[in-house]
């Protein structure tokens, strides 16, 4: 198998992302919150490679442990979103009726309010957790997901071997995980790329807003909002974060579409 030079380019820079985030503790030189340094956004050096931040903190320690946060939290969050999101939009297109016309408007209402702004008001009366993020994120994220995999499974739904399962009398949870799902994977595969772009972005934002992961742990988002005065005395390190979350994006991207590609969706199923 022949992989393009833009997937095989963004395999490598997601992989060196993931590695730099599972064993952050092997790499950084220092603590994500240890101040190393009397000055603040001293310039890269041999000793601070990165250099520092606002108050003395090797930049690339808290780039690595930024990193980890940032790609754990988006994550699990991708992983929620998609779980309960596939299982619903499934069960909303097997099931039909009064159940898909209940889950389909209660998803309608909730991706009327722009998903930013629910967050911010959910986030703003609940204590900002990584276990309260993760399930804000994702439960907002699962909306679209739902979207997406009832769509793809009221296609699946009419096919002949769906149709079989049913006169032998299979449960609707067979249905659902042994019929529709096989099928539904490519799609949603490439999905979950780009919906994992999205998390980044998401959380980095609420970092950045300051509802999102709380100092002294870092994330990209937070790593911006810590150091963003430091432009106006020419310190490149609020641009750092910047660059790594566009990066990563990127590189997801490019896989996500590669995925997409080569995958042939729906074109007969399995029998």
């Amino acid at each position: 198998m022949r992989i393009p030079l833009a997937a095989a380019i963004g395999m490598f820079f997601t992989a060196l992302y993931f590695l730099a985030a599972i064993f952050a503790p092997l790499l950084a030189p220092y603590g994500y919150d240890e101040v190393v340094s009397s000055g603040f956004w001293d310039p890269p050096s041999a000793e601070f490679l990165l250099g520092t931040d606002g108050i003395g903190r090797d930049l690339l320690s808290r780039m690595i442990y930024g990193g980890r946060t940032t790609i754990f939290v988006a994550t699990a969050a991708t992983i929620l979103s998609f779980t309960t999101g596939s299982v619903l939009g499934f069960l909303a297109a097997v099931a039909g009726g009064w159940v898909d016309q209940l889950l389909s408007r209660f998803v309608d209402l909730l991706m009327s309010i722009p998903s930013l702004i629910f967050a911010l008001v959910v986030l703003s009366v609940m204590p900002v957790t990584l276990p309260v993020l993760i399930v804000v994120m994702g439960l907002l994220d699962s909306t679209r997901v739902f979207r997406l995999s009832r769509a793809v499974a009221v296609d699946i739904e009419v096919m002949d071997y769906v149709e079989a399962a049913r006169l032998r009398g299979e449960k609707t949870a067979w249905i659902i995980f042994r019929e529709i799902l096989p099928n539904a994977l490519s799609p949603l595969v490439a999905e979950m790329g780009l919906r994992f772009i999205f998390m980044v972005l998401f959380v980095s934002t609420l970092s950045f807003l300051g509802l999102g992961i709380q100092p002294p742990q870092a994330d990209w988002g937070g790593i911006v909002k810590e150091n963003a005065e430091g432009i106006v005395y020419g310190a490149p390190a609020a641009l750092m974060p910047a660059f790594a979350i566009a990066t990563l994006a990127i590189s997801v991207n490019l896989v996500a579409d590669w995925i997409l590609n080569r995958t042939t969706s729906l074109k007969g199923g399995r029998g």
